[in-house]
This record gives C-alpha cells, sequence and structure tokens, in this order.
C-alpha cells in the first residue's frame, strides 16, 4: 500500500453545469479516496482528496481534463498532511 496523502486543489476553467462535481465524485469513489468538491463564486471547483498517493495521482490526472463538456484552463494543487477525517467523497453545495 503506498503512502496515504492529502491534497486541495482549485479547478479553473468551463467547470461548472458540465457534471464536473458529478463526474469527480463518481471517479474518487472508484479510486476509493475520501473528501469532498465544491462549485467556488469564480467558476472553478475546489475539492480535497484524501488517499494512497498512487490513487490521488489518477484522481488529478482525470481533473485536469474533466468530463467531456469540461474545458480546464488550470489545475492548483496544494499537498497537504493526511488527516484521515473524511467517512467518504462528497459533493458540498452552497
Amino acid at each position: 500500500m503506498s503512502e496515504m496523502i492529502r491534497v486541495h486543489i482549485y479547478v479553473k476553467g468551463l467547470v461548472q453545469g458540465v457534471f464536473f462535481r458529478a463526474n469527480t465524485q463518481k471517479m474518487a469513489v472508484e479510486l476509493g479516496l475520501k473528501g469532498w468538491i465544491k462549485n467556488i463564486p469564480c467558476g472553478g471547483v475546489e475539492a480535497v482528496f484524501e488517499g494512497e498517493e498512487e490513487k490521488i495521482n489518477k484522481m488529478l490526472e482525470w481533473a485536469r481534463k474533466g468530463p467531456p463538456a469540461a474545458k480546464v484552463d488550470g489545475l492548483d494543487i496544494e499537498w497537504e498532511r493526511y488527516k484521515g477525517n473524511f467517512k467518504n467523497f462528497e459533493v458540498k453545495y452552497p
């Protein structure tokens, strides 16, 4: 098993109204990751993922493209210390 890590990301581009959050949640659950995702006022999305490093890297690779209707312009990534305080992966609504 690889190291458990935590990453906080901000996704810029056309990522609201294109099922980005729902598809991210589906992918995170498939990978066994925990955390959350939500829309942010600037038009992007913000997410936190916790899990095995290898699986987080797969999630980040996917997030750089997103679902078919999305147009990702950039990904800001902040690596954080693993906390293990999530039970699942959820979509947060304002």
